[in-house]
């Protein structure tokens, strides 16, 4: 019987699909919905707003581990048969439904309900639904609810939901300001608000809005919120005519702040934040005011331009006086620029970029005054407000005019690491996106050296070389960048080995020996690492091959990017890391038994002591600087220093 069962469990039914899984889960959830707000087997009753809400505890329990604790975990209420909790109504039962069935209908809830019911489900454990409701809220988001969402999900720690209401904020600060729910806005969140740069309206504007809160809610300390209002940024008339009558502030607040005004080299400005989009452009309606041909530079064409036309220019001066100007249509935070330097044939340049608030105090952000460089310029530095990017050429190889064919300048959080204004990057730049370019050695396609490809090589094509004793390979990076390791793979399609060394430079007159390989049998393969400095140029020197007097290279990157090479320095990192520890512990020790000491010994004892602890302080600063340079190298850590 069961053979003949189980024969015809096994078999396929012909035209039905088969199904190894049963899913019900869309009936369960129903059935079980039923039960909430039902007396049938309740055995625990909420008292809630004077209404008596029937539940089971295991149900709670089993969703909830507040519930779990509360019903099962020996407090008081695990006896009793009724609860009393002080809780919105409307929001604990719509709380009790999502923990019978799992369904929670948004849509058809008011705000505030979704808000109480939010601060529930944090206050419960449900992390799941307060997940849900944060996204719910994001996508929602306007005017008349901002500001009550920003409260509460600060309340509740809830870190995505407050960034995406505070970037609103942002978005619309002239428009908040004048709207009546900013007045309920709690003390906290409005401090956290004005403390922002990137709340960006009229200070005047902001001003008048921080005093109608402090009337609207007259049993707060207003000291605190007041003096987030950046006075300075406000014009004579406005602090005499709005900030004075208020009464509000102390009269010598607003002699500061003129004082301020006449005499600061930085105000507090408030500016815009639009990050990853590029904001010179008309769009924002940023325009160019200073340079020849200045339309060229901010129309978004990068790719039709020649000898004649597509770049907007500058005569080169020898005392910097001349340059490009771009206002941008409002100011705005940045810390990224991105600009084109005319590339049709091998000529590089050299410049330096200022930026500034008010066109009055220009800070210099970049300095390539002493650099070689060419087409694409990646560029980084701390953010700030800027309304004006300049643009200065110091140097042409070619002739006397600075060419630059596009700008973009934005605000990322997508940062390399810099060192004094350089570019400490963690992936290889010695490519032609990166606007390398190979300035000498011989090969049947340009550039073959850092196209990426060095799979496809044989006996007549996919590599670069010169003559021994003759000649070299020289490769130019698009800008100067700090380099500590390289790849170099040498043609390997037979058993020969080379000899050869590398040396680099930023101005192709002072050279730095990097790698020495002249005294070493080398073949196919070789990583390198070494000190960081910064890097424009690189130039490979063969001085020996078994088989011809001809050296060859495929492929060149820098850094290095092979894994297990990266693996390796890791390992090499933390070893110095620990050296260092190991070196700071001595020295500490040192000191401490020179303090202890130095009472009971003589004046030259105390300096013997000193004599000793010194080489040990000046190689441990080494190391630890040498571990700073490295780290976007080895460890692939991406931040400013």
């Amino acid at each position: 019987m069961s053979s003949q069962s189980h024969r015809k469990m096994s078999g396929i039914r012909p035209n039905k699909p088969r199904t190894d899984e049963i899913e019900l889960t869309e009936l369960f959830s129903s059935q079980m919905s039923q039960l909430c707000l039902n007396e049938d087997y309740s055995d625990v009753c909420f008292i809630v707003e004077n209404q008596r809400l029937p539940a089971h505890r295991v149900m709670l329990a089993a969703r909830s581990e507040y519930f779990r604790a509360l019903l099962y975990g020996g407090l008081s209420e695990s006896t009793q048969t009724e609860i009393h909790l002080k809780v919105p109504v409307e929001a604990f039962k719509s709380l009790l439904r999502y923990i019978y069935s799992g369904h929670m209908s948004l849509a058809q809830m008011d705000e505030d309900n979704i808000l109480d019911t939010l601060g529930l489900a944090n206050q419960y454990g449900l992390s799941e639904l307060e997940l849900s409701i944060s996204d719910y809220l994001r996508q929602y988001l306007a005017l008349g609810n901002v500001c009550a969402i920003l409260d509460a999900a600060r309340l509740y720690n809830l870190e995505k939901l407050t960034k995406v209401c505070l970037t609103f904020m942002d978005r619309n600060a002239a428009d908040i300001l004048q709207h009546d729910s900013f007045k309920s806005l709690s003390k906290e969140s409005l401090e956290e608000v004005l403390r922002r740069d990137s709340f960006f309206a009229p200070e005047v504007q902001i001003f008048i809005a921080v005093w109608d809160w402090c009337k609207h809610n007259p049993n707060v300390d207003i000291k605190s919120v007041v003096s987030f209002v950046r006075l300075p940024l406000m014009n004579l008339e406005d602090l005499l005519h709005v900030v004075r009558p208020s009464g509000i502030l102390n009269p010598d607040k607003l002699l500061d702040a003129i004082e301020e005004q006449n005499t600061s080299k930085y105000l507090p400005y408030r500016a815009a934040l639009w990050p990853e989009e590029n904001v010179a452009t008309a769009k924002f309606v940023s325009r160019t005011i200073m340079g020849e041909c200045r339309a060229e530079l901010l129309n978004g064409d990068v790719t039709s331009y020649d000898m004649e036309k597509g770049y907007t220019r500058h005569c080169i001066s020898d005392t910097n006086e001349t340059g490009i100007v771009v206002e941008l249509g409002t100011i705005c935070i940045i810390n990224h620029i991105k600009i084109l330097l005319w590339d049709r044939d091998n000529r590089a340049y050299s410049y330096f970029i200022e930026v500034s608030p008010n066109q009055t105090q220009w800070d210099r952000v970049i300095d390539y005054s002493k650099y070689h460089c060419r087409s694409w310029q990646f560029l980084y530095f701390p953010a700030r407000p800027v309304r004006y990017i300049k643009l200065v050429g110091t140097y042409n190889t070619v002739n006397r005019l600075f060419h630059v064919v596009a700008l973009e300048a934005m605000y990322t959080t997508n940062l390399p690491k810099v060192i004094n204004d350089i570019v400490a990057p963690t992936a290889n730049v010695a490519t032609i996106e990166m606007s390398a370019v190979v300035v000498d050695g011989v090969s049947r396609t340009r550039n073959c050296l850092i196209n990426g490809n060095y799979t496809d090589y044989d006996w007549d094509s996919g590599y670069t070389c010169h003559q021994l004793d003759s000649g070299e390979i020289l490769v130019r990076l698009g800008q100067p960048y700090i380099i500590g390791s390289m790849r170099l793979l040498l043609w390997d399609c037979d058993d020969r080995t080379y000899s050869f060394y590398i040396e680099t430079s930023v101005n192709q007159k002072d050279w730095v020996m990097v790698v020495d390989k002249r005294n070493e049998h080398a073949r196919s393969w070789q990583n390198f690492s070494f000190n960081p400095l910064p890097v424009v140029f690189i130039r490979i020197i063969g001085t020996r091959n078994t088989a011809n007097e001809i050296f060859h290279c495929v492929h060149l990157e820098c850094p290095s990017q092979d894994p297990n090479f990266l693996l390796a320095e890791k390992e090499k990192q933390k070893l110095m890391e620990e050296k260092a520890k190991e070196q700071l512990r001595i020295v500490n020790d040192n000191q401490a038994s020179t303090s202890a000491g130095s009472r009971a010994s003589t004046p030259r004892r105390s300096v013997n002591n000193l004599r000793a602890i010194a080489p040990a302080n000046v190689q441990l600063r080494e190391v630890e600087d040498n571990i700073l340079v490295q780290l976007g190298n080895v460890a692939g850590g991406q931040h400013n220093v």
